[in-house]
């Protein structure tokens, strides 16, 4: 049985992985900075040199909220300079969010969903 539809309300923010390798580093590095320029509420978190987590490639995350995502999506879009990018809600549900929900530009690289768990716990 087909589980039934979730609100969009469910959707307390955003995620977004850009990934890059040594080649492809400096257009990653020129997106960061510019979207630390162009969006102050966007929150860049750590440069990750090695994969992490669920994450097969070096990646670093931008954190956002909803009202970000109609201008901040496009711009990383139109601006990622062949960069994979994957984008996905934060709903509570992090092994969906990653694996069924997420948004991806260039590549879909396969994530190790496994170590996700299904539900978020409080902090």
């Amino acid at each position: 049985m087909a589980e039934a539809p979730r609100d969009a309300h469910a959707i307390h923010s955003w995620h977004a992985h850009v990934y890059f390798d040594p080649d492809n580093r400096a257009p990653a590095l020129a997106l960061r900075e510019q979207i630390g320029a162009r969006f102050p509420a966007a929150v860049l978190g750590r440069w990750h040199a090695v994969p992490v987590g669920p994450h097969p490639a070096a990646m670093y995350q931008i954190a956002f909220p909803n009202a970000l995502f109609p201008s901040l999506v496009p711009f990383i879009a139109l601006n990622r300079q062949g960069l994979t990018v994957l984008v996905h809600p934060e709903s509570g549900r992090p092994r969906a969010d990653h694996a069924q929900h997420a948004l991806w530009m260039g590549a879909v690289l396969p994530l190790k969903t496994d170590i996700l768990p299904e539900v978020e716990t409080p902090a």
